[in-house]
């Protein structure tokens, strides 16, 4: 029993220290001050706190993003050089009715067109078979995947100067030697239209297969396994569970691939500006894989038309604008459909 006594008298002090530091507060108005400017504190921090740390971001993006969207559309709508920047003649609407006058400009937008149909289906494609056979138990799974994003994490550059070497004419030229083997004639791949577009898709194929595959693999994981024993009970074989569960699972992920890659497609840049010769912004002798990136870069770095180039970012920004709403109406009749 004395044990408990000695045991208990230290609960009870601490239980009597908050009521006598309060009073004592009570009668000492500083640090009754003192504690209502901590509770001041206290409350804004948790009312702005979270404001302050998500601030960086839209300071950035207004900085970054929103100020030269704004900038561009108001340089698109004038006569601007780039040495003057500053000088500026209001033409209205008149750089966007040039493009629409402009040969080169609707050669660039076939151009991108066709190179993104070229690069975007067989990839989607190779990404969907590689992930469905990865989702399966393999020896080594792990390095596979790894493997298989090593492309997405290679420089553009030494990407693109590699793939240079491989499509070049002559005897070093890696494919047309493989076609010599077989008795095909060595193909000019850089000057030819189709040959030129297909050799500039196949650097965008190697790059994103791999990740596209790893986004197919995760959303393959999610499905639930009872679907595929039900299917398997029910006789369907591999194929058919592949067609009838995994492929109606994974519409709206392929939807995403889809719009992405082909925004991606809409802004390629790197790839055919690296395998023209001598970095050249007209995308070959005859603008045969120019682009509308590469036809925006010759006309604002090149010819030096800022207000001409504006024009041209602002018709890529419209035509995502509208793969956005076509994404968006595809996404509500899948909705509506499931």
């Amino acid at each position: 029993m004395p044990s408990d006594t000695r045991t208990a008298a230290p609960s009870t002090g601490e239980e009597g220290a908050a009521p006598r530091a309060r009073a004592v507060a009570a009668l000492d108005p500083a640090a009754e001050r003192r504690r209502a400017r901590r509770s001041r504190r206290y409350r804004w921090d948790m009312k702005w706190s979270p404001y302050a740390l998500i601030a960086p971001f839209f300071l950035f993006f207004i900085a970054f993003g929103l100020f030269p969207l704004l900038y561009t559309g108001w340089a698109s709508l004038h006569r601007v050089e780039l040495g003057t920047p500053t000088d500026m003649e209001w033409v209205g609407l008149r750089n966007f009715s040039r493009l629409l006058e402009d040969d080169f400009f609707w050669n660039a937008l076939r151009n991108t067109f066709t190179i993104g149909i070229i690069s975007t289906v067989p990839q989607l494609v190779m990404a969907l078979g590689i992930a469905h056979l990865l989702h399966y138990r393999l020896r080594g799974s792990m390095f596979f995947r790894v493997a298989i994003l090593t492309p997405y994490a290679t420089s553009v550059a030494a990407a693109t100067l590699v793939f240079v070497l491989m499509f070049s004419r002559t005897d070093h030229g890696m494919i047309n030697w493989a076609l010599g083997l077989i008795g095909v004639d060595a193909v000019d791949w850089q000057n030819g239209d189709w040959t030129a577009q297909f050799a500039v898709s196949s650097i965008v194929i190697w790059r994103w297969t791999g990740y596209n595959a790893l986004i197919y693999l995760a959303a393959m994981q999610a499905i639930p396994n009872d679907l595929y024993e039900s299917a398997a009970l029910d006789g369907a074989s591999r194929w058919q569970q592949f067609r009838h569960v995994t492929i109606p699972s994974l519409r709206p992920t392929i939807l995403f691939t889809c719009v992405v890659s082909t925004i991606g497609a809409t802004q390629l840049f790197g790839e055919p500006l690296l395998f023209s010769q001598g970095a050249s912004p007209t995308g070959g002798s005859d603008h045969q894989f120019q682009t509308l990136g590469l036809y925006l870069y010759e006309q604002g770095w090149f010819n030096q038309h800022l207000g001409r180039s504006s024009a041209i970012a602002w018709t890529m920004f419209l035509i995502l604008v509208l793969i956005g709403l076509v994404n968006w109406a595809i996404s509500r009749w899948i909705r509506r459909s499931a």
